[in-house]
């Protein structure tokens, strides 16, 4: 079996109860399951009280080949906020916006430099989707031009510094790759419609649901997040194709990284998203997988 766990964000209790309630014990340290093993879906650090523990019991997973963990959108952005340019300054913008974001982790790896660094170069070993010949893995999007470029570009589907370089340079398809696959998809507002995010950032753009048709859809019914005052009208957008979404037969397929709210229920038979905003008070969800053909709301374990 395997147990897709979604986004934790330094939330390491929580962890450890799910970890429990499926089963896992704990021995010299380390979680483990005598017939399932977890795959996580990325977004360990930022906004929790216990960021360091949660990658203690992660990677810990990982280094004992109990889990996988994949790359989540803010071990991306740690990553580039590490990152020094040649030319001065880093990748990712010491803003108070982006500080702020990152400012929890910081707080947590104070007067240890090194621990922090040990876990920025673990996160440059984190694979930025997993594909079975039965199901696939990814931190925000399974989009068929992204991850057909990252195959084609990565190294074992992982990051090199000259990659994380190049991604962060804005207009070039592994920058564009890698924002669609760990931060999902996007469709600008109509002009002079905007809202505020989860972190108060004034936003003029929607994240969509990339496994749905959008032929015939509205903003307010494309948005992943159920926003009051989107239109509901029908988009009319060159950037929008009827082909161009994730099909109703292709594998299923697990992500976090979208803030859902409520009891965990799936997205469509074949497409599930695991982060129900533990972060923000809901709660940490997994899915227990038998490689069935057919997924099962059922299946669904929280806490």
């Amino acid at each position: 079996m395997i147990d897709f766990i979604g986004d934790i964000h330094g939330h390491a209790d929580e962890l450890e109860q799910l970890l429990k309630r499926l089963g896992y014990t704990k021995n010299k340290g380390v979680y483990s399951h005598h017939k399932s093993k977890v795959l996580f879906v990325g977004d360990y650090i930022d906004r929790g009280p216990k960021i360091k523990e949660t990658l203690e019991i992660v990677k810990g997973m990982v280094d004992t080949g109990n889990a996988t963990a994949l790359m989540g959108n803010h071990e991306y952005n740690a990553l580039c906020f590490h990152y020094e340019k040649k030319t001065g300054g880093h990748l990712r913008k010491h803003t108070i916006k982006n500080i702020y974001q990152h400012k929890k982790t910081l707080e947590q790896f104070k007067n240890n430099q090194q621990e922090y660094n040990m876990y920025i170069n673990w996160f440059k070993t984190l694979p930025l989707f997993y594909e079975t010949s039965t199901y696939r893995v990814v931190h925000a999007c399974w989009d068929y031009a992204s991850i057909d470029y990252l195959k084609n570009n990565l190294v074992n589907n992982i990051l090199t510094d000259d990659l994380i370089y190049t991604s962060s340079l804005e207009g070039t398809k592994l920058n564009e790759a890698i924002e669609i696959t760990l931060k999902g998809k996007e469709i600008e507002l109509p002009k002079g419609l905007y809202f505020s995010d989860k972190d108060g950032t004034i936003r003029t753009a929607i994240r969509t649901k990339w496994w749905e048709n959008p032929l015939e859809k509205t903003y307010k019914s494309f948005s992943v997040s159920d926003l009051p005052d989107l239109p509901d009208q029908i988009i009319k957008s060159s950037e929008l194709s009827s082909s161009d979404f994730y099909k109703p037969t292709d594998k299923n397929v697990f992500f976090g990284h979208y803030w859902l709210n409520g009891e965990p229920t799936l997205n469509k038979k074949n497409v599930c998203c695991l982060d129900y905003s533990v972060a923000r008070g809901g709660s940490l969800v997994a899915y227990r997988y038998n490689d069935e053909l057919n997924l099962d709301e059922n299946n669904f374990r929280s806490v």
